[in-house]
């Protein structure tokens, strides 16, 4: 058998196969960012993943700006989401929550403040609020002693997904958003411990991810990284060293596993000249390293029989195909994917109503 087939054990979780579902934001929630019951179906649907890591969620409404998503910060939405890791544990799946923090790629009119980022910059372009697209605004800096507080919502969040019966969490340091522009020297100009060499820009990274740890476990605690290339308008003179030093921290934490978004030079979703990472990670880091972007079933078991991945995650191959591990092993064809007016919501279609292998034999 193929070994993207095989079990992998991912801290706490044992994981049947080694075919995860990335993270993906679908935007199904309420306005007031409560998770809802279509929410249920859609990650019921794909319980044959080996882990489901659920869309970007939100800590606190100081940092979640996208409209339409998930929160964890309140009661409401911890209850809400209980039905949704019921209905994954009951099919036999194992699903873990995104903790979100936007920073500056939040918009005032969603949240009711000014966004807060590692300095004063803003993001190019225009971001996704209610009332349609509107210009990114200027970050305020997090003031210093403000950090602990920060962190403290990303604990509280925490604690929160394992009451909403999550197996675990990740926290989303990559892509451009609020750890990610602590991270990389073209966002984060602080001239305090957390700017300026790379050690200093590491340290949100690390301090959150302990605290974390702290609180429920470090085999219950993952990290998502994107160290090549620009994501969102974040960037790095010298990528190389800066994630090298962020492995080895995260690994002496001893978190779960380690996934990385790396396009490259073809990407179909963002696209960069910048190498891969990996390679140099993969010495710093030996955990489980789950490599994302752009995978198919031929390069996925390459980069596992290589060592270089210990999974792959796939990302829109599962907005299509709700059964993508059975259509994998089994090499049958994808469902094409809908427009991208159907990612983001709202409603069932191009969500809910992909057809499943199952349902496709019985109207052949």
């Amino acid at each position: 058998m193929s070994s993207l087939f095989k079990p992998v054990q991912i801290g706490a979780i044992t994981a049947p196969n080694r075919a995860i579902m990335a993270p993906l934001t679908r935007g199904r929630a309420t306005r007031d960012h409560v998770p809802t019951p279509i929410m249920v179906d859609y990650y019921r649907q794909r319980a044959g993943a080996g882990l489901i890591i659920t869309e970007a969620t939100g800590i606190s409404r100081q940092g979640l700006g996208w409209p339409y998503a998930p929160g964890i910060w309140s009661d409401e939405q911890v209850v809400a989401w209980q039905p949704v890791t019921q209905a994954v544990h009951e099919a036999g799946g194992r699903i873990i929550v995104q903790l979100w923090h936007m920073g500056r790629q939040v918009h005032s009119s969603v949240t009711g403040e000014q966004p807060v980022s590692s300095s004063a910059t803003a993001t190019a372009g225009d971001a996704h609020t209610y009332e349609g697209k509107a210009p990114f605004e200027t970050a305020r800096p997090l003031a210093t002693e403000e950090i602990p507080g920060l962190i403290d919502t990303y604990v509280t969040a925490a604690h929160n997904a394992i009451r909403a019966g999550f197996d675990g969490v990740q926290i989303h340091a990559a892509n451009g958003y609020l750890i990610d522009q602590f991270l990389r020297d073209n966002a984060n100009f602080r001239t305090d411990q957390y700017g300026g060499s790379i050690e200093n820009r590491v340290r949100l990274l690390a301090e959150v991810t302990q605290a974390v740890a702290d609180a429920i476990g470090a085999d219950k605690v993952s990290v998502r990284l994107s160290p090549n290339g620009d994501a969102q308008g974040v960037n790095d003179s010298n990528p190389g060293p800066l994630f090298a030093h962020a492995a080895e921290v995260l690994n002496a934490i001893g978190i779960a596993s380690l996934e990385l978004r790396e396009p490259g030079p073809d990407g179909t979703f963002g696209a960069t000249e910048v190498p891969r990472q990996s390679p140099l990670i993969r010495q710093h880091f030996k955990g489980p390293l789950i490599l994302n972007s752009d995978y198919d079933k031929q390069r996925a078991q390459a980069d596992l029989d290589s060592g270089l991945a210990d999974a792959i995650s796939f990302g829109r191959p599962f907005i299509a195909n709700p059964d993508l591990v059975e259509r994998l092993g089994s090499d049958a064809p994808l469902n094409p994917i809908k427009g991208m007016e159907t990612w983001y919501g709202p409603g069932e279609d191009g969500y809910t109503n992909y057809p499943a292998l199952a349902e496709q034999r019985v109207t052949a």
